[in-house]
């Protein structure tokens, strides 16, 4: 810790003292108390895109045409410009001014074709940043009639194309298609990436795709996890369904065993005689659990009636929502009913299942209501964070299981609320969308303290405010170190209008863009960099 705010003295302070092991790094980040965005351009002249977002190793933006067509990407530098006068503190000129002062455009590509549109909200960069993962779509069909295995109640999308391009020239290395299904792509939270394995969830067919990125810039199909499990599954089922006698055969389609003959009456697998290979790990792993709580033979039965039988036809009725890894081998798996699969998924009951994918198992299952999932969500959040330990700046990311200030945080908003709805709050966000946290170190809550209903890391829309969003730093004498401000000083005009306001910030420069728009106005920019 250094003894001194001056960015001078902490320069030579470092030079002479060696600071204690394993904290290097975050010596070094105090540096941005002192390097900070202190200046504004209000309502920037730039291109009419849609930005999204900074790569983690700050050497893209990422942006898309306003038709949803095409894919610009831009590289961020430092505005320079000539001052003839001896004391230069005056306003910039009008040419540092521009958009092009601080991003230099590095390429368009035409993604979308035909009737398809970019998914502006589905973007993911690989571990080395040397690949970028974008999405292209049709319409989506509301009402889409449910054939074969297809979920009813589940709309459909004729073409998802999910496309693998080079982020250095943009050129595109590999395509997966997926026809008349339904992947939700709001905020990535139909897809997942960690490391070079890419999660794919099919909310209409109940299949988790996973795919690997290869270096050599190929998509590879790895393996399918819903109506099989193993690779050779469909295989066996085949062909021990052709050598099965006719009277095996007319059993297994009105087999007397309870879990079947349930499965065959309900709706959603009226086309099918067996219930999926995940149903079926999930029934029994739930099965095997209630045994086990008991060691008396009648009190298991008693137990399986309350617990499992009555409850059996809503667990068939679970669908596959959201999935995320929580390593190579693990993953969590959150289920739910068909309406919260498409709709707001907090208002209704949901499930965590943790499966493996190399045993093929559930190794763990919990109701969102679990107080043992939250105490592991508590103590443990990183590592429902998983990321890759190579990473430069993401393991750097504030979390109230690494850093005291947002515990505190946390343990004041559970006393304030009744416990078991502040749980099912907490977990509701689990599994959590795939990059979705900024990695800049002023949402480094051991350095800033900052309005978090107005700003946070996480990549949201936000209501606008016409009051400036101050950063504040945690060591006395907690002086205001930046603001950010959405609009000009004077105020809008119209405060009437409802304004919705959008951040990014670079990786480790202090620079960000702040993006305020109406519904019937086009958005107004803001570029904050230090001067």
């Amino acid at each position: 810790m250094f003894r001194s705010s001056n960015v001078a003295a902490r320069i030579f302070e470092r030079q002479i003292r060696t600071p204690a092991p394993g904290t290097s790094v975050h010596c070094a980040r105090l540096f941005y108390e002192n390097l900070v965005p202190s200046h504004t351009i209000y309502d920037v002249e730039c291109p009419d895109h849609s930005f999204r977002k900074f790569t983690e190793d700050g050497h893209y933006l990422i942006s898309f045409s306003r038709n949803n067509q095409d894919l610009i990407v831009y590289r961020p530098r430092w505005p320079s410009f000539c001052c003839k006068e001896d004391n230069c503190i005056h306003d910039l000129p009008q040419k540092a001014k521009r958009f092009e002062s601080f991003f230099t455009e590095l390429y368009t590509v035409s993604l979308a074709s035909n009737n398809e549109l970019i998914c502006k909200d589905m973007f993911l960069y690989s571990e080395s940043n040397q690949f970028g993962v974008f999405v292209t779509s049709t319409a989506p069909l509301h009402d889409a009639p449910s054939s074969g295995e297809a979920v009813p109640g589940i709309p459909s999308i004729d073409k998802i194309t999910f496309h693998l391009l080079r982020l250095r020239d943009g050129d595109t290395l590999d395509k997966k298609v997926f026809h008349n299904d339904f992947i939700n792509l709001t905020h990535n939270m139909g897809v997942f990436l960690y490391d070079d394995l890419l999660a794919i969830v099919s909310l209409r067919f109940q299949t988790i795709h996973i795919l690997q990125i290869r270096d050599s810039g190929n998509l590879v199909d790895v393996r399918a996890i819903g109506t099989f499990c193993r690779e050779d599954d469909e295989l066996f089922l085949n062909s021990n369904a052709q050598y099965m006698p006719v009277s095996d055969q007319s059993q297994l389609n009105h087999s007397e065993n309870d879990v079947e003959t349930r499965a065959h009456q309900n709706p959603l697998y009226q086309n099918n005689t067996l219930l999926s290979g995940i149903k079926q790990r999930l029934l029994s792993f739930v099965f095997r659990e209630i045994w086990n709580e008991e060691s008396d033979d009648a009190l298991r039965i008693q137990s399986l009636k309350k617990k499992f039988y009555f409850h059996f036809q809503d667990y068939v009725d679970l669908i596959i929502w959201k999935v995320q890894f929580l390593d190579r081998h693990h993953l969590l798996i959150k289920f739910g009913s068909v309406d919260g699969g498409v709709r707001n998924a907090d208002q209704h009951p949901a499930f965590f299942a943790v499966y493996n994918m190399e045993t093929t198992e559930i190794v763990a299952f919990y109701q969102n209501s679990a107080e043992e999932l939250y105490l592991f969500f508590e103590m443990f959040c990183d590592h429902f964070h998983p990321q890759s330990r190579s990473s430069l700046h993401m393991n750097f990311i504030s979390s109230h299981s690494n850093n005291i200030y947002a515990f505190e945080q946390l343990r004041g908003i559970k006393k304030k609320a009744i416990f078991t709805q502040f749980v099912k709050k907490m977990l509701g966000s689990l599994p959590f969308s795939c990059q979705s946290r900024s990695p800049s170190p002023y949402f480094d809550q051991s350095l800033f303290r900052y309005d978090e209903k107005l700003i946070s890391a996480t990549d949201r829309h936000r209501q606008s405010t016409d009051h400036p969003i101050k950063f504040i730093t945690r060591r006395q004498p907690y002086t205001l170190k930046f603001k950010i401000k959405t609009g000009p000083e004077a105020g809008s005009a119209d405060s009437r209008t409802k304004k919705i306001s959008s951040f990014l910030f670079h990786p480790f420069l202090p620079l960000a863009l702040s993006i305020q728009q109406t519904v019937f106005s086009q958005p107004s920019i803001n570029i904050h960099f230090r001067k």
